[in-house]
């Protein structure tokens, strides 16, 4: 908590603007912080979802491999199968990277949410205690 010397009519003046504006600058900053992490989450979203699309195109070339594999030889059933079963393995390795990473996301979006909150609380505290202030500044004027 800041503590501001006393004048002759009540706290310091430059002190207590001074923190004020200290407040806001600290503000601006989580706001832009806010607002940067916001777009990485839509950065990450995009990404997610080409890796969704990456998912429905190998889902569509298992399915031509199938059809495939059903028409060639031996030997070349059992080369499509190496392949499906390596792009099965690409493709859950890739979802599964893209689930953590948007729940990492969501994570951290949240953690942000939670810490907004916070800020936005104490912040209202600490205008509240500045104008209890005012006030006091106030009667003590109107008392001299």
């Amino acid at each position: 908590m800041e503590k501001f010397s006393y004048e002759t009519n009540g706290y310091n003046r430059e002190e207590v603007n001074q923190f004020v504006r200290h407040v806001i600058e600290e503000t601006e900053d989580i706001i832009k912080k806010c607002g940067n992490q916001q777009n990485e989450i839509t950065r990450l979203k995009e990404k997610l979802a080409s890796y969704e699309t990456l998912e429905d195109t190998m889902k569509k070339t298992l399915l031509n491999a199938e059809k495939v594999s059903d028409n060639v030889k031996r030997l070349a059933r059992e080369e499509a199968d190496f392949v499906i079963e390596d792009a099965k393995h690409n493709a859950s390795r890739i979802v599964n990277e893209a689930l953590l990473k948007a729940e990492k996301i969501e994570q951290e979006a949240d953690l942000l949410k939670r810490n907004i909150q916070i800020f936005k609380r104490k912040f209202k505290i600490i205008v509240e205690q500045q104008e209890a202030i005012v006030e006091e500044i106030e009667t003590l004027e109107l008392e001299e």
